[in-house]
């Protein structure tokens, strides 16, 4: 994770659904190309910050324009080392899963904005995901994020049910069957 400030890292994604927890355990570390499953554990839904940004198109958008479906939320920037690594797996997660009930949205916060995005979707060959943009940076100060990569787990009412600081392995088999459930969960 690229730290922003100096803030103490946090590594939990919680989630309202009964899963099993997914573990790495603390003497693992990640190398590239070889990052870990995230940590899954039960959370009370909590709002989510008001967050404003772009489609690819220009067109202004908010968190309120996905109420209905199970959203990924990731903030990421193409100069981020561990969000170059985990692009490809939010990328095998979206077109595994991705449909009127879930969706993943990587929020870019890079300052070069769309031709940015759009040569590291292309260096990275980036398919499935869409491109959003927040090149304000606001997105960071209204989640309070400490450092990128951050991911947040957000319900069909638009509440947060969980969160991840840092790099993590989203196409791997227990979390595609993590969001399968989530996905068919009443």
């Amino acid at each position: 994770m690229i730290e922003r400030k100096t803030m103490p890292r946090r590594n939990l994604l919680r989630t309202a659904l009964l899963a099993p927890p997914f573990a790495i355990g603390a003497s693992q570390i990640a190398k590239a190309q070889e990052l870990p499953d995230p940590q899954m554990d039960q959370m009370a839904p909590m709002a989510m910050p008001s967050l404003k940004f772009t489609t690819a198109a220009g067109k202004p958008i908010t968190l309120k324009d996905f109420k209905g479906k199970f959203i990924l939320l990731n903030i990421w920037a193409t100069w981020c080392g561990p969000c170059r690594e985990e692009m490809p797996t939010l990328d095998r997660l979206q077109a595994k899963l991705g449909s009127a009930h879930f969706q993943v949205v990587p929020l870019s916060v890079d300052a070069g904005g769309l031709a940015a995005v759009q040569q590291f979707y292309q260096e990275i060959r980036i398919k499935h995901l869409g491109i959003y943009l927040n090149i304000s940076g606001n997105a960071m100060d209204n989640l309070n994020l400490a450092g990128i990569p951050a991911s947040y787990l957000i319900n069909p009412e638009g509440l947060q049910i969980g969160s991840l600081a840092g790099a993590a392995d989203w196409s791997s088999t227990s979390s595609i069957t993590f969001f399968r459930k989530a996905v068919a969960a009443p």
